[in-house]
């Protein structure tokens, strides 16, 4: 599943390298730590690799043309 995204992208990438013990878990806050928790080391992959050209930086932003 892709990222929606720019900062859903950058929260899986900050929870991926925690599960690959690259930084510390304690150092996740909000939605890394959620997915942290929640994400397969597989499913954090693939939301963090998502290309970031044409996502907003919130789910909620739109165009802003």
């Amino acid at each position: 599943m892709p990222a929606k995204s720019q900062d859903q992208q950058k929260a899986a990438g900050a929870a991926l390298a925690a599960k690959r013990g690259e930084t510390k878990v304690s150092s996740l806050k909000g939605a890394s730590r959620s997915m942290y928790d929640s994400m397969s080391e597989q499913e954090l992959e693939e939301l963090a690799s998502t290309k970031r050209k044409g996502k907003p930086e919130h789910v909620g932003d739109k165009d802003k043309d």
